[in-house]
């Protein structure tokens, strides 16, 4: 088992998947869900409490949201252990923890309940917290442990960033288990086969989304550089994602926004394309107001979907009876023997009825 864990540790630290999501981009986002929140038990399964603005977040919220308790769990990699100053019982950083938290006081006695009490109670041992062992497959504090799917019984709600690398498998479980959540994702895992089916079945959607739609992430200080990783003035390290999304199965009112049409169809405007029997609209603002067929959209219409206003169809590069071939290759539209991007097919649920 050692020598799994070992294994499995090395590959995560490899794959570059801790990326820290910023307070500010959380609030943002969060608000939304506030009434939905209240009197939740909250999970934050991919959390170090020392890193994660997750459970700062929710710490600092706890009385306000009249939260029933606050979970999180730190996976066995965390980076603890490279603190300056090595806190009571974390001597060995790189242990998985898992801590609850069932209220919030003036631990710190200035007179305000906030983040500063949360700090405060991380650094004097006042939160539960104890050890994980992980199991024969997963190292400890990795959400598809034993230990965490099991915790997933008792929790209402879980909200994270999740490695990147396994996305796929965190969807996966998260609907295993029946679990309502609210995670962070790449745009491009629309068109997963694990994730593209959940969207058309309803299950799956987006949500606010981040302001600008390329959020910046710390990211640990052995993090290589690339063309969109820098170090500011502090010597923290940071890097862009390009176009993430919020993706959640909480309702929200924004996915019953209709989207306003105004655009003439003309056969020279929206071109057919080549292998696929739909039309091309290149943004989502130009789907016509006077068109009942199928239409080929960018992946970010989905950033305004109405379910009640649109049918989704299918997705190129996706598998299945739309956007697949019979064995399983994936496959993109094209226009004139031209690749287009990745396109979600749609059609109108009103077929022409005013």
């Amino acid at each position: 088992m050692a020598n799994k864990n070992k294994n499995l540790n090395a590959a995560a630290r490899a794959k570059k998947d801790k990326f820290y999501t910023q307070l500010e981009d959380i609030e943002n986002e969060l608000r939304h869900y506030r009434e939905f929140f209240i009197g939740k038990t909250i999970f934050c399964n991919c959390d170090d409490p020392f890193e994660s603005n997750f459970f700062k977040y929710f710490a600092a919220k706890f009385n306000d949201l009249e939260l029933k308790k606050l979970i999180t769990a730190s996976y066995a990699d965390s980076p603890v252990a490279g603190q300056e100053i090595v806190l009571p019982g974390f001597e060995d950083g790189r242990k998985g923890y898992l801590f609850e938290v069932d209220e919030l006081r003036d631990w710190n006695g200035d007179g305000r309940e906030d983040l500063n009490d949360v700090q405060y109670a991380i650094e004097h041992g006042i939160y539960k917290k104890r050890q994980l062992t992980g199991d024969l497959k997963y190292c400890a504090g990795d959400f598809r442990s034993r230990e965490l799917i099991d915790l997933l019984k008792v929790a209402d709600v879980v909200v994270t960033n999740p490695p990147f690398s396994v996305f796929r498998e965190f969807i996966a479980t998260m609907i295993a288990a029946n679990k309502k959540f609210l995670v962070v994702g790449n745009i491009n895992a629309i068109t997963y086969k694990e994730i593209f089916p959940l969207i058309m079945q309803d299950k799956l959607w987006l949500g606010y989304g981040f302001r600008g739609g390329d959020p910046c992430f710390r990211v640990p200080n052995d993090y290589e550089s690339d063309t969109r990783f820098w170090i500011d003035d502090s010597g923290q390290r940071w890097r862009s994602f390009g176009n993430l999304h919020w993706y959640t199965n909480i309702e929200t009112e924004k996915r019953f926004w209709d989207i306003p049409l105004y655009k003439k169809y003309s056969p020279e405007k929206y071109p057919r394309y080549d292998n696929y029997d739909a039309i091309e609209v290149s943004k989502t603002a130009e789907i016509p107001v006077d068109y009942f067929g199928v239409m080929g959209v960018p992946i970010t219409f989905l950033d305004k979907y109405n379910p009640n206003q649109f049918e989704i169809v299918g997705c190129t590069y996706s598998y299945g009876d739309f956007g697949g071939h019979a064995d399983g290759t994936a496959w993109g539209a094209k226009i004139n023997g031209k690749d287009i991007y990745k396109r979600i097919f749609i059609r109108r649920r009103d077929n022409g009825a005013e």
